[in-house]
């Protein structure tokens, strides 16, 4: 099985594994399904190594797909022979089965085409040969009406010979592998634009050199986009005599005037054909790989914002603060539904500070409010003070929000849908108010790249990041397990096998039948067959349902096994649930069957054990330094509270309370060399860091975690 060895190849994983990983994935199966309940045909593979199975799964199929344009093609033109076939349908790699093909791909009209057609390929062989003794008086005999001279004739030959050695696998490999290794990427400031305000951001790369496979993905994506906005020139540079050298190594082998010609012909191949073309492949390879550094990033930083802290079901109060327009409050109650929308006008102009905390302070009592949200955005931090000077009848948390995305989401169809009778401001402060219960479940509505918690997101390929992101997602989710009773469409959308269809289906079927009480039930909701059932069921939870494995991540096909269970131990399933002695002391190699082993019984106990429990830790209040307001009121030496808001290879940015967030460069997390910088820190994880560097004039901020 040739794709089975591909795959392994790649990933060296065992072979029973790949082939039943690819078997469950041509039925349809999703990862997290695989990986969550389909522990024995994968060998206990996680999602990780599943996904690179899909990953190397497609690009053998993209590969297979291309030699059969590649075989057609070559069969059309009566060039296909047994060992080209051969040779290609041997090939594991898109840049050799596009070198082999080369030779034969229908080119535009080149002046090696027009030479040929004027009868000059028999004078390259010759040339090429390196046998000709007097090659003046060979050429000679070519020059006829379409040739008029024997230079036009030797000309004509070396754009043959020129395509020839372009042609050639074992020269392009040559010249890739010392592009690999030496070649440098070298900018050149455009001098037009070289005073204008915005080509300042990149003043480094004015005038800038290095090694290319040495440049980090953040500088190399960075230098480009530089170049596409107009501000530098790119190029890449190799030494080329040497490169020049190698070339004539490997095709001269005499001294005659054939050799001088071939030598004209590998400086006019190199610089006309080789260069250009395998420099761009080179920088395209680059940009692939530093697309895949990033969308790396990208992906650590959202799995880590959807798995953000949650506070739970609360009585939210939140705040999408501001000054001329005023202050967005809106009332939730614990499911996250609207209670009341109003505006208060606590700052500037209108400055009816008074008047705002009277109707906070009646909000709070009114809708019996547990915790404050205030979006983190223009006069966030005038309203936070604001709200911390007052005194409720109870305890009532306060935190700041992210509102990041939350004006995309307040637009979006999916907004419009969810409160049809309101305008943008009030769904923008609900988005800010679910944000704080549950991050993951508000979230998923916004398309990931406006959330910001990554760079370079519109340089990047976007198909490829797309699909990480939205693996990313349903990962999360599935991970978590979706409320079936409360979750939303969106949310609903990335449960393994459910899809945006049937997630709509799903919730038709709750507002006309109530809530489900089973998940037996949910068979019944339109189009949910037996295979999206079989993907889904596992991560849908019913709350208060009369099965209590409902509410749990066991999957309903494992039920009779924990009914014999309990009832080898003499109890009732809600017995066994939760209490821990009892489901240490089970022999789990009695309950193994065909199909069920001891990696899944392992999973059924731990979650018995705990069953339904958020993995997730719970929010906690952060409160900024108050005497920060703006970027005019930091100093050096100052140690201030934050929040990393964004991580990046070279560092992670931490919001200290003001507009512009301070960068704590790698160089500067530990005392320790750091490869990682998510092996130190997390997004929204709360910090203390010490003031480096203000650039007021650039705004920009120096940060260190490393000053003890």
């Amino acid at each position: 099985m040739q794709l089975l060895n591909f795959i392994k190849s790649q990933t060296n994983l065992p072979s029973k594994s790949i082939e039943n990983t690819i078997q469950l994935l041509n039925e349809d199966c999703t990862i997290p399904f695989i990986s969550r309940y389909r522990k024995e045909r994968t060998g206990n593979l996680d999602e990780v190594q599943i996904g690179d199975i899909v990953k190397f799964k497609t690009q053998f199929e993209e590969l297979e797909k291309r030699k059969v344009t590649i075989l057609k093609a070559l069969e059309e033109q009566e060039v296909l022979t047994e060992e080209l076939k051969s040779k290609i349908e041997a090939t594991t790699n898109i840049t050799t089965l596009e070198d082999i093909y080369l030779p034969y791909k229908k080119k535009r009209k080149t002046k090696a085409e027009t030479a040929r057609k004027n009868g000059l390929e028999p004078l390259a062989k010759m040339i090429m040969s390196q046998r000709v003794n007097d090659l003046e008086y060979t050429a000679s005999e070519y020059v006829n009406n379409e040739v008029e001279s024997i230079e036009d004739a030797l000309e004509g030959a070396r754009f043959i010979i020129a395509e020839w050695i372009n042609e050639r696998t074992d020269i392009r490999n040559n010249i890739r592998y010392q592009l690999e290794k030496f070649a440098s990427i070298t900018t050149k400031v455009v001098k037009a634009k070289k005073e204008d305000e915005k080509a300042q951001k990149y003043s480094g790369y004015f005038e800038w050199s290095e090694s290319l496979n040495r440049c980090p993905s953040h500088r190399f994506l960075a230098i480009l986009r530089a170049e596409k906005e107009g501000f530098i020139r790119v190029k890449v540079e190799i030494d080329n005599e040497r490169a020049l050298e190698k070339m004539e190594a490997s095709i001269i082998n005499s001294n005659n005037d054939c050799a001088f010609q071939i030598k004209l012909v590998i400086q006019d191949a190199y610089k006309r054909l080789l260069f250009p073309a395998l420099s761009n492949e080179i920088l395209n390879s680059s940009k692939e790989r530093a697309d895949e550094e990033a969308i790396k990033v990208f992906a650590k930083n959202l799995q880590q914002l959807l798995l953000g802290a949650p506070l739970g079901e609360k009585t939210i109060l939140a705040i999408d603060p501001g000054f001329r327009s005023g202050c967005k409050v809106v009332c939730l109650n614990a499911q996250g539904g609207l209670e009341y929308n109003e505006t208060i006008y606590p700052h500037a102009p209108q400055n009816d500070a008074i008047g705002a905390m009277k109707k906070i302070n009646s909000l709070v009592d009114a809708y019996k409010i547990e915790a404050i949200a205030i979006g983190n955005g223009t006069a966030s931090r005038e309203t936070e003070q604001l709200i911390r000077k007052m005194r409720f009848s109870k305890d009532v948390e306060v935190f700041v929000v992210s509102e990041a995305g939350a004006s995309i989401y307040s637009a979006s169809k999916i907004a419009r849908d969810e409160f049809p009778n309101y305008d943008v401001t009030v769904r923008g402060s609900v988005s800010i108010g679910r944000r704080l219960a549950d991050p993951l479940a508000e979230l998923v509505k916004i398309d990931a790249k406006s959330i910001g918690v990554g760079q370079y997101q519109h340089d990047v390929d976007q198909t490829k990041l797309k699909t990480s992101l939205d693996t990313v997602v349903e990962s999360c989710v599935n991970s978590i397990g979706v409320n079936i009773n409360t979750a939303s469409v969106s949310l609903l959308s990335y449960v393994s096998g459910i899809g945006p269809k049937l997630a709509e289906n799903i919730v038709n079927y709750r507002d006309e039948n109530g809530a489900f009480t089973s998940r037996n039930e949910i068979k019944k909701v339109a189009r949910l067959g037996n295979k999206a059932y079989e993907q889904g069921a596992g991560f849908l939870r019913i709350k208060n349902a009369k099965n209590p494995l409902d509410d749990s991540a066991v999957h309903p096909e494992s039920y009779p096994i924990i009914a014999k269970m309990a009832k080898d131990e003499k109890c009732s399933i809600s017995d066994l649930i939760g209490n821990k002695v009892v489901l240490q002391k089970i022999e789990l190699q009695k309950y193994c069957t065909g199909t069920i082993g001891l990696p899944t019984l392992k999973d059924i106990i731990s979650e018995l054990e705990k069953p339904g429990l958020d993995p997730r830790k719970k929010a906690k209040v952060f409160t900024f330094n108050q005497n920060i307001r703006t970027i005019n009121d930091l100093h050096e030496g100052q140690l201030l509270p934050g929040i990393v808001n964004n991580i990046t290879n070279f560092g992670c940015f931490v919001d200290i309370g003001i507009k512009e967030s301070g960068l704590v460069h790698v160089s500067n997390l530990s005392d320790k060399f750091v490869s990682d910088v998510s092996s130190i820190v997390t997004l929204h994880q709360q910090v203390i860091v010490k003031v480096l560097e203000v650039d007021v004039a650039r705004k920009r901020i120096q940060l260190s975690m490393n000053y003890k």
